[in-house]
């Protein structure tokens, strides 16, 4: 019997066909990764500083708790107006929380009121749930053996916006200044800026929707299976799945030990007396550490599979532990180094186990799995987030290096074990 080939879509835009279409949709996507990842790692560049402020250290690690944290819940409305309207009004969304969430952090520093800043640090998530879920959209068209390339190549594009955002961060301090606002209001200034003009992209050239042509083009309808798929029940089709499970372990645990360390290293220079700058740079290389390879990581992914590259990411975060942990007091350049590795090894852990995930679930079960995934890597790396805070107050960075290394080391056993099969030929 012959294939059933859907037609090409026809849309006010012009008629695609689903190969045409997946490279246009991925060229808008990592417009907007560029102009998202700007206002993102702007904001990560001065969180923690910024909440120890109006805070105290104890409180530091608030911050990025409080921005995962907002990632995770907005990804739950955000993947279901993906699944009920598509993936463009989903983005929108989730790019108009994040500016809110961004002008109530100004207004907080500006009051001096951490309540309110704090808010906005929940809402400022919004940004963070664009970039994760464009992440998914660059999928949805994409051919089974280039899943991992095509959602690598748009995390890639956030590259640009982790070098940029947090070396403005000194910059945008002074700006912010010059017109009596504190000098960490300043990067969440720019912040807006970049999130409006990424919702502008997003609304205007992401057409046609790429989930709505996936459907097309698969000959399905959502409307024979549950528009709005549960948390619970997204879980549980989860765990029917062991590529599904390793997936979702393999982003949670990722996630935890990145947002851990992460957050904590600006607090930890600060206490070493290193200025803006400093902090700045450091953070900037590890950002580009979580970005600039994600095409390679993603072609190892579909070349040499999802586990092996889980597997080696585990490897590369207990190195980057080994080397960020050991480093003596203003030697900046081995944290440098070891912050860097963290964000290879982040990478390696979300773009293989976010396609494993994916590609172990039916299509239109996709956008729920996926927020529902997204919501408990997010709770994850909140938890990690504000409890680090917590070990480096009564503790050290160093002991949060050794509890991230026993966190990681199941994550490697498992999909280690799960490698040899393949590799014992």
């Amino acid at each position: 019997m012959a294939k059933i080939v859907a037609p090409p879509l026809q849309h006010r835009s012009g008629s695609f066909d689903q190969v045409t279409l997946q490279k246009r949709v991925v060229r808008t996507l990592a417009a907007g990764q560029i102009l998202g990842g700007i206002g993102v790692a702007a904001g990560a560049a001065v969180g923690a500083l910024l909440a120890a402020d109006l805070s105290s250290d104890k409180f530091s690690g608030l911050a990025a708790a409080a921005s995962v944290t907002g990632a995770a819940v907005i990804a739950l409305p955000v993947t279901r107006l993906m699944n009920e309207r598509g993936r463009r009004p989903g983005l929108q969304l989730a790019y108009l929380l994040g500016i809110a969430g961004a002008i109530l952090v100004v207004a907080g520093a500006q009051a001096g009121f951490f309540p309110l800043a704090l808010l906005g640090l929940v809402l400022f998530g919004g940004g963070s749930t664009a970039t994760l879920q464009s992440r998914y959209s660059a999928t949805d068209l994409a051919l089974p053996q280039h899943r991992g390339r095509a959602l690598g190549t748009v995390v890639w594009a956030t590259t640009v916006g982790s070098i940029v955002g947090p070396n403005l961060a000194d910059p945008m301090g002074r700006f912010a200044e010059r017109f009596g606002l504190p000098e960490l209001a300043g990067p969440y200034l720019l912040s807006i800026l970049v999130y409006v003009a990424a919702f502008v992209l997003i609304s205007v050239f992401l057409q046609p929707d790429p989930l709505l042509a996936a459907r097309h083009f698969a000959n399905t309808s959502k409307s024979v299976l549950p528009t709005r798929m549960k948390f619970g029940a997204a879980l549980t089709l989860i765990q029917q799945s062991s590529g599904a499970t390793l997936g979702l372990a393999s982003m949670v645990l990722g996630q935890m030990v990145m947002t851990a360390v992460m957050s904590m290293t600006p607090v930890h220079l600060d206490h070493q007396g290193a200025s803006l700058g400093v902090i700045g740079t450091i953070i900037s290389g590890h950002i580009t550490g979580m970005y600039i390879a994600s095409p390679l990581v993603g072609w190892a992914t579909d070349r040499f599979g999802r586990r092996p590259v889980i597997a080696s990411g585990s490897v590369i975060l207990l190195v980057s532990f080994l080397i960020a942990g050991s480093a003596p007091d203003h030697h900046n350049l081995q944290l440098g180094i070891g912050l860097f590795l963290l964000g290879l090894g982040w990478s390696c852990t979300l773009i293989a186990g976010s396609t494993l995930l994916t590609e172990s679930v039916e299509l239109d079960f996709k956008p729920g799995v996926q927020g529902a995934a997204d919501l408990t890597m997010g709770m994850a790396g909140a938890s990690a987030g504000l409890l680090s805070g917590v070990v480096v107050g009564y503790s050290s960075y160093a002991m949060l290096t050794i509890i991230s290394t026993c966190m990681i080391l199941p994550l490697l056993a498992v999909s280690f074990r799960r490698v040899l099969p393949r590799w014992s030929w």
